[in-house]
């Protein structure tokens, strides 16, 4: 099957879309289809306490959700079923999810409290051709940013004139480098999408990475985004702040949620 060039695809996904793809364009767009998800969600989430005392992150219950059931709820939503967490802390409460999502299988991190989430990725790193990635602490509140068919690999980040936070370069619409605190940069949400030739390279870069002392505390990205961003291109997706809600404290916890106002 010939490949698509960019605006064919961008022209079939928008027939799709409208419901008007015929059964060829559909099966043209096959090689470019979100196939499965990786969710890291091995970390203790120290900030959160006293609430993650007792629960893992991902499971804490935000507005009445767990915020890991908005992404999982997203991915089911656009017909992806393959989906693997890769868990660590209090890693049997995860196994309750799978009253609610059969499919989804999970990883153990045996290290994660050794390492940084470098450690959760290596776990998982066969999973990530034509996958979505994510750091399974964000709660998805715009879950149309997860697109069933996907033509290049990309992060999501919310253009910003500053920020202290984790940011990204991006020149001409592609990332160029990854760190914290920038200006004339994109906010990094840890959402990614990786299709299936740059999946087959992370499977590789990734083993190399890890296999060196002095990245076990790097945090995944760098990997294709600083170690090895040479045999990568990866683009920049725009959302913004009211797409995705970070919960890095207790504090903004409560913030969110009023139910945690109280003494707890």
């Amino acid at each position: 099957m010939a490949l698509l060039t960019c605006d064919q695809f961008n022209e079939l996904c928008e027939k799709q879309e409208k419901g008007e793809a015929t059964q060829k364009e559909l099966d043209a767009l096959e090689p470019y289809k979100a196939r499965r998800a990786v969710l890291l969600a091995s970390g203790f989430g120290s900030r959160m306490k006293p609430v993650t005392l007792n629960t893992p992150k991902p499971l804490v219950n935000v507005r009445g959700r767990q915020i890991i059931s908005t992404i999982l709820d997203a991915l089911l939503a656009i017909d992806i079923t393959e989906i693997y967490i890769v868990t660590g802390y209090l890693k049997e409460q995860f196994e309750l999810l799978k009253d609610r999502y059969p499919t989804i299988t999970l990883l153990d991190n045996p290290i994660y409290d050794q390492t940084n989430n470098i450690s959760s990725a290596y776990v998982a790193k066969d999973y990530f051709k034509n996958a979505y990635v994510f750091e399974s602490d964000l709660f998805l509140v715009n879950p149309s940013l997860l697109k069933k068919y996907r033509f290049n690999s990309c992060y999501m980040g919310v253009p910003v004139a500053s920020t202290p936070d984790w940011c990204f370069d991006v020149e001409d619409g592609r990332i160029v480098d990854l760190h914290k605190g920038g200006s004339d940069c994109y906010h990094m949400f840890g959402i990614s999408y990786w299709n299936a030739n740059d999946g087959e390279k992370l499977s590789v870069d990734l083993s190399a990475a890890f296999s060196k002392d002095e990245n076990r505390q790097r945090f995944w990205d760098d990997v294709p985004c600083v170690l090895s961003r040479d045999n990568y291109r990866i683009l920049i997706e725009p959302c913004a702040f009211d797409d995705v809600v970070e919960i890095d404290s207790f504090a903004e916890l409560q913030e969110i949620d009023p139910r945690y106002k109280v003494d707890m």
